[in-house]
């Protein structure tokens, strides 16, 4: 596995502190940073009280970023800067690229090849058995498997993959925050042998309104997506719709 360079303090810590200031999104995040020409000037510049956009808050404190950081290291994880090395290639490309990655396990298995498996939470046992197949083929071809971590499908695509190869787990909440709560043994082990990712904060209890940033995480980060007996108006169709969209991006 390639080794992966770690941000230095001052640069994580800025960075950090911009993409958890209240209003700031990812879109917002990239157009500071171009503007001021790094996430700390742009700091400086929403402490003076300079505005920057409707509903865009104080900074997030430093005392604040510097505990949610020790926290992280704490667990064994570490975080991925948009703009730095390891920052998966695919998902840089998306206009709102998460601008932070927290992860648990191997940050450079984020950019490797990968192909989205997702479906129905309520998944038949022939669905069950096609992701499982599905996964496991595509790692002995050395392709690795990306999931959401539900239950049904996602989690037999993430059992699959790890018969033959690596997984990585997209999650719509902290990485202290396992959800489904019965899949918390799935993500420890996920993340000692693969890799989770998330973009939210430690700490952050999923909710529905989460689930679409987890959705992008899924198309950002595989070369395609495979959707196993989802429904018409489903959380995985919308994966796949925007696995679509990227993929004619990057064509």
């Amino acid at each position: 596995t390639k080794r992966m360079t770690a941000p230095d303090a001052a640069t994580l810590l800025a960075c950090l502190r911009l993409a958890r200031t209240e209003g700031i999104g990812p879109v917002s995040y990239r157009r500071l940073v171009r503007t001021h020409g790094s996430a700390q000037a742009a700091l400086e510049m929403l402490g003076r009280g300079v505005s920057a956009g409707r509903g865009i808050g104080h900074p997030c404190s430093r005392d604040d970023a510097l505990r949610e950081i020790e926290r992280l290291h704490a667990m064994g994880g570490r975080f991925v800067l948009h703009g730095q090395p390891g920052y998966p290639p695919l998902m840089a490309a998306l206009h709102d690229a998460p601008p932070v990655l927290a992860v648990l396990g191997d940050p450079a298995l984020l950019s490797a090849r990968m192909v989205g498996i997702v479906g129905g939470r309520n998944a038949s046992a022939g669905g069950i058995r096609m992701a499982e197949s599905l996964s496991a083929l595509l790692a002995a071809a050395g392709v690795d498997t990306v999931s959401g971590l539900a239950r049904g499908i996602d989690a037999a695509a993430h059992r699959g993959a790890m018969t033959a190869g690596r997984t990585v787990a997209a999650i719509a909440g902290g990485l202290d925050c396992p959800y489904p709560p019965e899949h918390a043994d799935l993500q420890a082990t996920i993340a000692r042998t693969g890799a989770v990712v998330t973009e939210a904060p430690l700490g952050t209890m999923p909710q529905a309104r989460h689930f679409p940033r987890r959705n992008r995480l899924i198309a950002g980060l595989g070369l395609g997506c495979v959707v196993i007996e989802a429904a018409l108006r489903s959380g995985s169709l919308i994966t796949a719709r925007m696995a679509l969209d990227l993929s004619l991006i990057h064509i």
